[in-house]
């Protein structure tokens, strides 16, 4: 099974990022991956997470956001971890603006990975400490080992 912290790198967890809308956060994401991950290109990758919205929103609730696909050429599971630094709308389920986003990108063909990763997400983001935890991190390094300590129990 994979586990969160094996597919979230440090460079990958930023926090006071800008946000201003969901379309510039999806495309600040973009870009981030495709800064992080050459093989990925950051157009393809905003692209995706934004067809995905147009589905439904990731939106899920308590100020939280997974956005997530499945994308072409992507080798492996990828996450990205990000609080903005001002909330920003997001269609979310109890329409609470969003500042904390958990960003899962797969493989096209990944059904149970996807899944399994999707819950360890959502369990962890369901927990109020955890979401504090998250929010007071000063740092995109303290951010990074916030997520560490949760899966391993801490």
């Amino acid at each position: 099974m994979i586990r969160l912290e094996n597919i979230l790198t440090p460079g990958r967890s930023l926090v006071n990022v800008s946000g201003g809308s969901k379309k510039r956060v999806l495309e600040s994401i973009g870009n981030l991956i495709g800064k992080e991950v050459p093989d990925l290109d950051s157009q393809t990758v905003f692209e995706s997470l934004v067809a995905r919205e147009k589905l439904g929103s990731t939106g899920f609730g308590n100020g939280i956001a997974i956005p997530h696909c499945r994308l072409a050429g992507c080798s492996a599971p990828i996450s990205a971890v990000l609080r903005l630094d001002a909330p920003v709308e997001f269609d979310a389920i109890d329409g609470a603006p969003v500042d904390l986003l958990f960003v899962l990108l797969v493989p096209e063909a990944a059904t149970d990975e996807h899944l399994e990763l999707l819950r360890q997400i959502a369990s962890m983001l369901d927990r109020t400490d955890v979401r504090e935890r998250l929010r007071s991190a000063q740092s995109s390094e303290t951010l990074y080992q916030v997520v560490l300590d949760v899966q391993s129990g801490n």
